[in-house]
């Protein structure tokens, strides 16, 4: 059985809550709960757990017995444990009412091929199970997803190393960090050969991130551990002074919630210059003062239109970061392919200079936007739809480049335009293009013209018949 089957089958139990009213969001957490037992008994790692709550124990109870031993079991786990069996724990409360659907869904996950699921490896069925969460619409968590292709095109460009710091504010359910330690592993010659003090290094510090929502925290939490991955990932407002902490990185990734702080209010992060209520900008100042000054600390992040373009704080954020960094790449990028199909995104590229002035000379842009295809369920985003912006992004001289969805502004061009970036796109096929049609001015005139001619022959016509009639 494949990890795609073994997904499906675990999705396709959903059904047999609906009864209860349980959402497909509460299902995804209610399964971690569950599957954090069984994996843990299937990797060998039932040490963290106590052993009058392990999965054997579990699997022994039915009916009623089952439902009040799960309650018990959730509450000891969340209570009385330490680490991240604790982190994934606390707080946790079953939804399910039903205790028959309850020992369904475990007898279900017990009699599952998890030898092959094991070869495939776990994490890849975790992932999978968040990815349907999130591409299902009624589940509402795509706002915790970003497409898979896009975060492996951001990891691809930015090469994270061994021994650097990387870090996502905006988590969700972690997937830029798997993605960034998965590059890291398969991009390093003999990284299970690695010396003690990098390996721990790579697993317990390397990878990070933040997280302000309870259950997409322990969603992540759980991913973080499938992938051998230990590294802090604090559940908190990186927007509030808790986001203090998170500084000197080499390098961030991430796709920032969109929207304004609730209510309106402005950022709570007295370090901040330019506080704002629009969430992005504020992430926007937290990234690259959160990088380190060093010339090589990067950051790919995803944002929506309005950072380009907005004015007031907007200007003067945009103008700090290219004096801070070097922004050297916008990618413009297509319509729906987030959860809200209505906003326009883009990836912006930076690297944090040395000194606080002058760093961003020019920002090359690259329209993926324009005269492309519709995305989603039918047209999904794939790996090749980012061919042509990779080529060019990772050209020797790119300059050389001949693509017309590539275009450069230099910095006095941008400031000319008050430091707004929306910029790049090219002519759009679809939108009638009116400087192409003839000036009315020119078309009255013309018209005048031919009337006249005209007026001229039908004339010249009359008077020939006349003339044959006198004759006649």
């Amino acid at each position: 059985m494949t990890t795609q089957e073994i997904v499906s089958k675990l999705w396709n139990l959903c059904n047999v809550l609906r009864d209860d009213g349980i959402t497909y969001h509460q299902y995804v957490t209610e399964l971690t709960y569950i599957l954090f037992l069984k994996m843990a008994k299937e990797t060998g790692a039932e040490s963290q757990i106590p052993e009058n709550y392990r999965w054997d124990k579990l699997t022994s109870k039915s009916g009623v017995e089952l439902k009040r031993f799960y309650k018990e079991l959730l509450n000891h786990l969340g209570e009385n444990c330490t680490g991240r069996v604790r982190e994934i724990y606390q707080g946790a409360a079953s939804n399910i009412e039903e205790p028959k659907n309850l020992e369904k869904i475990i007898t279900s996950i017990d009699g599952l091929d998890w030898y092959s699921a094991k070869e495939e490896g776990l994490g890849g069925l975790y992932e999978g199970l968040l990815e349907k969460n999130a591409n299902e619409k009624k589940s509402g968590a795509g706002q915790y997803f970003t497409p898979r292709v896009l975060i492996d095109v951001m990891t691809r460009l930015m090469k994270p190393q061994p021994k650097e710091r990387c870090n996502d504010p905006a988590c969700g359910t972690f997937g830029f960090m798997i993605a960034a330690h998965r590059y890291v592993k398969e991009h390093t010659d003999d990284f299970y050969d690695l010396d003690h003090d990098t390996a721990e290094f790579e697993k317990e510090e390397a990878f990070t991130g933040c997280e302000l929502v309870h259950d997409a925290h322990r969603l992540a939490l759980m991913n973080a551990m499938l992938h051998d991955i230990d590294g802090q990932i604090l559940l908190g407002d990186t927007l509030s002074n808790f986001g203090k902490q998170m500084h000197d990185f080499d390098l961030v990734l991430t796709n920032p919630p969109f929207g304004t702080k609730k209510g309106g209010e402005r950022a709570t992060r007295d370090d901040f210059t330019f506080p704002t209520s629009n969430k992005q900008l504020n992430f926007l100042q937290h990234i690259y003062r959160s990088l380190k000054a060093n010339g090589r600390a990067r950051a790919a992040v995803v944002l929506p239109d309005n950072v380009l373009f907005a004015d007031g704080d907007g200007e003067k954020i945009r103008r700090d970061l290219m004096d801070k960094c070097d922004l050297h790449t916008v990618l413009r990028l297509p319509t729906g392919i987030f959860y809200a199909q209505g906003v326009k995104t883009n990836v912006l590229f930076f690297t944090r200079g040395r000194t606080d002035k002058g760093n961003t000379k020019e920002v090359w842009f690259y329209d993926l936007r324009t005269n492309m295809p519709s995305f989603g369920k039918t047209t999904p985003l794939k790996k090749e739809h980012f061919a042509g912006f990779e080529a060019a992004f990772e050209a020797p001289d790119r300059r050389a480049v001949r693509d017309e969805r590539w275009s450069v502004f230099t910095r006095e061009e941008i400031e000319a335009r008050g430091n707004s970036l929306d910029l790049g796109l090219i002519r759009d096929d679809s939108v009638l293009d009116y400087s192409d049609l003839p000036d009315p001015a020119d078309s009255a005139e013309e018209a005048v013209a031919q009337l006249e001619e005209a007026v001229d022959l039908l004339m010249s016509v009359v008077k020939e018949l006349r003339a044959l009639e006198v004759e006649d």
